[in-house]
């Protein structure tokens, strides 16, 4: 993407009332405005909270949004450019119930109160197989704990990915931590039962490995500590 059109779209989000994007120094000592206000003072109702961390385009946020709209949609991601389309497409389509903000992942415990968040999705997380990126794992168990810190008790972690390596790294720390298994599969789009929202929601990453023949997994589960 050129350099005058990510301007031009950082310009647009600006302006965009679905996206907010505080700045670092608003959140880390945790008392950032919307913390634990997301759901009455974003989106002005009382609907429960699900994110769509590492959002990209926002693809999941928007087409999750769309069929079920008793829930509140908050598409996070470092990289405003890309999430511009997904917010333009919610303005467009008139989809209040799907929102974004534009805050590194790390963050996440500090922007959302504890138990103020239903359900997370991690789709497409860029695996980082090297060893010495383990940290930058989104499925790391300090990850793991800040999920668990903002997730309500019998909250919802969603991982879909192409990568083998990111899929059984997860199955494994799920069983050596004793965190509760919901459901697992190694290739959805060979799974005749699976939930629709999981193969007719796709992401720009995911039809690029379909067209490469690659299995998509996913992997829901609980965090207990």
């Amino acid at each position: 993407m050129g350099s005058k059109n990510k301007l031009k779209r950082f310009k647009e989000n600006e302006n965009f009332e679905n996206v907010i994007q505080p700045e670092r120094e608003e959140v880390i000592d945790g008392s950032y405005f919307l913390r634990g206000k997301w759901s009455t003072k974003f989106f002005k109702n009382n609907n429960p909270l699900i994110l769509e961390l590492g959002c990209g385009k926002g693809e999941y946020t928007i087409g999750l949004a769309k069929r079920y709209p008793e829930y509140n949609f908050l598409g996070i991601d470092i990289k405003g450019a890309r999430f511009w389309r997904g917010a333009k497409t919610a303005i467009e389509e008139n989809i209040p119930n799907a929102k974004f903000l534009r805050s590194q992942i790390e963050l996440v415990d500090l922007l959302f109160a504890e138990k103020e968040v239903a359900e997370i999705w991690i789709t497409f997380p860029d695996p980082q197989i090297k060893f010495q990126r383990t940290k930058h794992r989104m499925t790391n168990p300090t990850f793991l704990k800040k999920y668990h810190n903002i997730l309500q008790t019998d909250g919802i972690v969603h991982l879909k990915t192409d990568s083998e390596f990111m899929h059984g790294y997860t199955l494994g720390l799920i069983e050596s931590s004793q965190h509760e298994l919901l459901y697992a599969h190694h290739d959805i789009y060979s799974n005749t039962e699976i939930n629709p929202a999981l193969i007719e929601i796709q992401t720009f990453y995911e039809k690029q490995y379909l067209k490469k023949n690659k299995a998509i997994t996913y992997t829901k589960f609980r965090l207990k500590y």
